[in-house]
């Protein structure tokens, strides 16, 4: 009896909040309760994060979680899973656009198979012919089949407008460089939002012994993760291998390359390499295929151990 008794309070929900080893849970009937993870999980190393589904127990004070459902993906910077959007917040200006910097956000969110939205900001600050540069950069990017948001400079609302509707009834995480307009972004989405990743990010920069706090927001349908900074794509924890596999424009060609396993660098007869050529794969976006190559391959293999 005692069995069935914990079977019928057993209960589904969302994580949204990790703070201290406790976890908020919204049910399926909007509730938020709190609990802690039961010690098989200790002993098995699996750790609920922000954003899993579990199933578990209600109780006077704190429940208990007893299972954590399949991940469709989760990140380890910030600890979130089951993101339906990543958004890459992007300068165009202050500091100046890198596509280095923004194709490595991109690959280490398909390696994590989460979707990417690019949100380019500070588009106010660009010169009619800077502007018109950006619109060629957008368009490529929409080839390969990201969605990319480009604000004209004197409409910011309707790119505002835009993001908001890709964010509806979404699970989202916000990434960008330092100066890159997140926080007010982020403060434009939600005054509350935009607090809390002030308080977080200060708490953050106290020192590695502060709380770490992962939590997920409403914002009108969405819930956007609140965390101190995306980091997961310093490292590329892949072999050079599986490069290629987040590439979209070069998966959609290289079964036309001669060599199955084609590398893509210095084989003949290859179709990335002639697509390069003849434009329909950039050449910035093929540079820096190479220039991640070999930081994959200078790689300590201390970075394999930390995922």
């Amino acid at each position: 009896m005692e069995g069935q008794n914990e079977l019928d309070m057993m209960k589904t929900g969302r994580i949204i909040q990790s703070l201290s080893g406790f976890y908020d849970i919204q049910n399926e009937s909007g509730q938020i309760e709190r609990t802690r993870a039961r010690g098989e999980f200790r002993k098995s190393k699996q750790k609920p994060l922000v954003g899993d589904f579990v199933d578990y127990e209600s109780q006077n004070d704190e429940g208990l979680i007893w299972k954590i459902h399949p991940r469709h993906n989760a990140l380890v910077r910030p600890p979130v899973a089951n993101i339906d959007l990543a958004v890459i917040i992007t300068a165009a200006k202050e500091p100046n656009f890198a596509n280095n910097l923004l194709d490595r956000q991109l690959v280490a969110l398909e390696a994590a198979q989460i979707v990417p939205l690019i949100y380019f900001t500070k588009t106010d600050l660009l010169t009619n012919d800077e502007y018109e540069d950006f619109k060629l950069i957008q368009q490529n990017y929409q080839n390969i089949g990201y969605e990319v948001i480009l604000p004209a400079p004197h409409q910011q609302d309707v790119a505002f407008n835009q993001l908001k509707e890709q964010l509806q009834h979404k699970v989202a995480v916000f990434m960008g460089q330092t100066g890159a307009g997140k926080s007010t972004l982020l403060n434009h989405l939600s005054p509350e939002l935009g607090l809390e990743t002030g308080e977080v990010s200060k708490a953050l920069s106290r020192g590695k012994h502060t709380t770490r706090k992962v939590k997920l927001i409403p914002v009108e349908s969405a819930l956007i993760g609140d965390t101190p900074g995306f980091s997961s794509y310093e490292v590329f924890d892949f072999s050079v291998d599986e490069l290629d596999d987040y590439f979209p424009e070069f998966v959609a060609v290289r079964q036309n390359c001669q060599f199955r396993g084609c590398l893509h660098l210095n084989e003949p007869h290859c179709a990335v390499k002639s697509a390069v050529e003849i434009g329909t794969i950039v050449q910035s976006r093929y540079n820096n295929y190479k220039s991640f190559y070999d930081l994959i391959k200078s790689q300590k293999p201390k970075y394999k151990k930390q995922k």
